[in-house]
């Protein structure tokens, strides 16, 4: 399990006076708001960072960190990604999970034969797709609902799914 989660990324500057525009990858950016500090992980090195403000301005969430007032200071953060440690993570509903919990562990169907590892998952709105793939390199789409999605054990390393008829067609 990772001990540290990505919550956003750096992707530009904001104006003159150090701001930062941040990409969200958490479900609620609005979690920016009570965050005091995060993680820069500056290709694998971390380093924490206090927040002095935090806005939003369309998709972004405009971060201001202490002692980053200018915009030459703030040019050397970006393409950086945010990151919270598990104690600072969103507490999750039952029976929900980090992405990044979930990725890697092997997905069985209702005969408990392999159908391949969950590589990645698709955020659509309305529901997530988990892209599970065999070992030919072949994908297949579950759509992660309660009916088809039946368990997920971390600790075990499997999802147990019951596929919708034609799925596989």
């Amino acid at each position: 399990m990772l001990e540290y989660l990505i919550v956003g990324q750096l992707v530009n500057t904001h104006g003159v006076k150090g701001e930062l525009k941040a990409t969200a990858q958490t479900d609620d950016p609005q979690r920016f708001r009570k965050l005091k500090w995060v993680y820069i992980d500056k290709n694998g090195s971390l380093e924490k960072c206090n927040i002095s403000g935090v806005k939003f301005f369309k998709q972004f969430v405009i971060i201001k960190f202490e002692g980053i007032d200018s915009i030459e200071e703030a040019e050397k953060l970006k393409g950086f990604y945010l990151k919270v440690d598990r104690a600072n993570a969103v507490k999750l509903p039952e029976n929900s999970f980090f992405i990044a919990d979930i990725l890697g562990l092997k997905v069985y169907d209702e005969n408990n034969q392999l159908l391949g590892e969950l590589k990645d998952v698709i955020q659509t709105g309305s529901n997530d797709v988990y892209v599970v793939r065999d070992s030919e390199a072949k994908e297949i789409l579950v759509p992660a609902l309660k009916s088809v999605v039946k368990e997920i054990s971390i600790e075990e390393g499997k999802i147990s799914v019951i596929l919708p008829k034609g799925l596989l067609d």
